[in-house]
């Protein structure tokens, strides 16, 4: 494993700790959250693609790792708004950044190993493999986001939309993976 897919995996796959806590009205507040970090995440994004040419292309980088922590907290909220912070691990966190955006090399190792063991027992090796695969959606999503760079304006409310719609995404897994029981000690 390269150094870059290390830090990458490093950024990505960090469990902040929650701010949101177990609530009775869990279902509006897990709205509110998802719909917050969407805005949070366009607001964002569309600033950073705000400056063109070269001095946009600067702003990629560091536009995605702060995309993907926000969208990393915001599924670090709803775990915790559903009481199930102990079960959110790295390979959780993975699966929910990335599996609509990655969903053929996801739902390959999913449809051959079934979902629960893929959220739940990914090993190391596994997951770093799927990692590498990740590499070539992160070029491209970058790519995409560069080439917003280049046409100010519209480039900044195309890439505003964008992290709105990828950051309702990750929330619709998270909330996915919410939907199932908890895992049973044992």
């Amino acid at each position: 494993m390269t150094d870059t897919s290390g830090m990458i995996e490093r950024i990505i796959t960090d469990v902040p700790s929650p701010r949101a806590r177990l609530r009775g009205d869990a279902p509006a507040t897990a709205e509110d959250i998802m719909r917050s970090a969407a805005r949070k995440a366009a607001m964002l994004s569309g600033s950073l693609a705000l400056p063109p040419g070269p001095i946009g292309m600067l702003t990629v980088l560091p536009d995605l790792f702060l995309i993907w922590k926000i969208q990393r907290q915001m599924v670090a909220d709803l775990f915790g708004l559903y009481d199930r912070t102990a079960e959110l691990t790295r390979t959780h966190m993975l699966y929910c950044l990335f599996r609509h955006a990655a969903s053929l090399v996801l739902r390959d190792v999913a449809v051959r190993t079934g979902q629960r063991w893929v959220v739940t027992q990914m090993s190391v090796g596994v997951m770093r493999s799927t990692l590498g695969s990740l590499g070539m959606i992160v070029t491209q999503r970058a790519a995409g986001n560069a080439a917003g760079r280049w046409i100010p304006a519209i480039g900044a409310a195309a890439v505003a939309s964008y992290a709105y719609w990828d950051t309702l995404q990750v929330a619709k897994t998270a909330r996915k993976l919410l939907e199932t029981p908890p895992a049973s000690p044992g």
